[in-house]
């Protein structure tokens, strides 16, 4: 059987101009759109007037999802978006990837908006190398905590709302103080970014800490 092409699409991690003008044309030449919420991914696609069926795909989805995927690229070429950001990164992306790609199906990646890199590229810190940890887990943090505290090299990851104070407080009590750089809600109206020592910046974030947070953390 003859196969579409997956597209792997990155969009806006806020701010929608940032979008590109070959992943918009490649959205309206898509088949279908299969994404991680379609509800989220239906307003994108209404900000510029693009209409597509959409199917969701998500780390929860089981294998008939998949196979949803092989049915629409039956019919042609498919795009995969996630909510925000370059897909794959610390989201399902990854599997869908793996699981067409093992198929002989041709992937091709649509670049663009990656929240890790927009805050590497502002943190001021050595990027030559560094290392990303993804989201912070819930639990068990210690062992994380260490990889920083050893690491040679400028070091990254994603924190939510609720546990950015508390992961941070952790983190200076395991770690020690370091300099760190944290990006709140990057590309979006309320931008802010805080620069300084873990207690530097712990501070200033005790009085607004809502959004989504990149934290930059400098090599020893």
């Amino acid at each position: 059987m003859n196969y579409g092409n997956l597209y792997i699409v990155a969009t806006p991690i806020g701010n929608l101009q940032d979008i590109t003008l070959r992943a918009l044309e490649t959205l309206k030449q898509s088949e279908a759109i299969f994404c991680e919420d379609t509800r989220h991914t239906k307003n994108l696609l209404a900000n510029f007037d693009i209409k597509k069926k959409t199917f969701s795909l998500h780390q929860h989805s089981n294998e008939s999802s998949y196979e949803k995927v092989l049915e629409q690229l039956a019919l042609g070429d498919v795009s995969y978006v996630s909510d925000a950001g370059t897909p794959g990164i610390s989201d399902p992306g990854g599997k869908l990837v793996e699981y067409v790609a093992l198929r002989g199906i041709k992937v091709i990646p649509m670049p663009g908006a990656s929240a890790i890199t927009t805050a590497l590229s502002i943190s001021g810190f050595p990027t030559d190398k560094f290392l990303f940890l993804g989201f912070m887990p819930h639990k068990g943090k210690t062992k994380t905590f260490k990889q920083i505290e050893e690491s040679k090299i400028t070091v990254a990851f994603y924190e939510s709302t609720h546990r950015i104070i508390k992961t941070l407080e952790q983190m200076k009590e395991f770690v020690g103080d370091r300099r760190i750089v944290v990006a709140r809600e990057l590309t979006k109206q309320f931008e802010t970014v805080y620069r300084g020592t873990t207690p530097e910046v712990i501070s200033e974030l005790e009085d607004m800490y809502k959004g989504e947070f990149v934290v930059i953390v400098s090599s020893k």
